[in-house]
């Protein structure tokens, strides 16, 4: 099985001031998705900043966005539904309507370092059944072994998505969240749903890399990103978004597992072109 490489370039969290070569203008998120497309990258997962490079849910960036990568790129697009953690969550069910291929749904509140991350049920069974109004195939987002069961819940009272295929993203690391190592994502990998089609795995900061090479080793995909880490090495920043993406699809192959096409990714979550 070839992995599914997703690059997440920007995130909600990291200002511009604090790291300058986080893409955060839309030439520069563009310039970043032909470029680690390039590389192995086959979905990118996006969050919009505004013109001072705030995080922003604004709809009319978010069109704009969806718009220019896919117009330059062949990368399936998925938005964010987390947006920042002060967000409403009105705000964030707009961001469907922006028309993505894709987008994220958190299954559940979270602790997110010294703020939460609220995903209340109600919320998250709303967003949810939206999705599948809008034929928009969700990317579930598990911070925690409790999100697992939720996800169990949910597709129990709810059915399957758009697109029938059910994809995940483990996300370890988070201060609050559940450990970025082996054991756990053993763990959360045994717990997902039977009608799970395909997992992935995001290691947050000094995580990255253990949690990368658990999930090659245990069949799982890839998610790397500045949004992520800003760490390449120990002393040495990121200093694009590429070369996270061109190390993944180096383990990846080292794996015996090369990077997926675009059309693989497609056909892999059932992801009509946009």
């Amino acid at each position: 099985m070839p992995t599914l490489i997703t690059v997440a370039p920007t995130g909600a969290e990291t200002t511009k001031g604090a790291c300058p070569t986080l893409p955060t203008k839309l030439s520069e998120v563009v310039e970043t998705a032909r470029r680690c497309e390039a590389a192995g990258a086959a979905m990118i997962h996006l969050h919009i900043r505004d013109a001072e490079h705030r995080p922003t849910l604004d709809l009319g960036r978010l069109r704009a966005a969806v718009a220019a990568v896919r117009s330059e790129t062949d990368l399936i697009v998925q938005l964010s539904t987390g947006g920042a953690v002060t967000d409403s969550f009105e705000d964030r069910l707009r961001v469907l309507d922006a028309d993505p291929d894709s987008c994220s749904l958190t299954m559940g509140t979270v602790n997110f370092g010294d703020d939460v991350f609220a995903n209340p049920w109600p919320f998250v069974t709303e967003l949810y059944q939206r999705t599948q109004e809008l034929r928009i195939v969700p990317e579930f987002e598990l911070f925690d072994l409790g999100h697992v069961a939720a996800l169990h819940r949910l597709l129990d009272t709810y059915g399957l998505p758009a697109g029938g295929k059910v994809h995940c993203d483990l996300v370890m690391g988070v201060p609050g969240g559940m450990p970025g190592d082996a054991p756990t994502l053993v763990a959360a990998v045994q717990a997902l749903p039977d009608v799970v089609t395909s997992w992935s795995a995001t290691g947050i900061g000094r995580t990255t890399l253990p949690v990368a090479l658990a999930a090659l080793s245990c069949g799982g995909h890839l998610r790397v990103g500045m949004e992520d880490t800003r760490s390449f090495a120990r002393g040495r920043p990121v200093r694009h978004n590429v070369e996270l993406v061109e190390r993944a699809a180096q383990l990846a192959a080292l794996a015996q597992r090369p990077p997926m096409t675009t059309e693989g990714a497609r056909e892999l979550l059932n992801v009509k072109p946009g």
